[in-house]
């Protein structure tokens, strides 16, 4: 998929887990994205943020380095 379109479905989801309580949002936000994206998107969205991860909520970031 295009990075944008990638980078717009990863902020989707961290703006979700942002109004849930509690303090573990990353962690959230990588078993959301290991449950339900496939693992080319999670390569994809791994390698973009090597790259700089531009555009992407820091609680992407987070979540991107805690998926295996």
């Amino acid at each position: 998929m295009s990075p944008e379109k990638m980078v717009h479905m990863a902020n989707q989801i961290a703006t979700f887990f942002k109004t849930q309580p509690g303090t573990d949002q990353a962690n959230r936000v990588a078993a959301h994205l290991t449950d339900y994206w496939e693992p080319r998107m999670l390569a994809q969205l791994r390698g973009y943020v090597a790259t700089g991860g531009k555009g992407l909520d820091d609680i992407v970031v987070k979540a991107a380095g805690l998926i295996s």
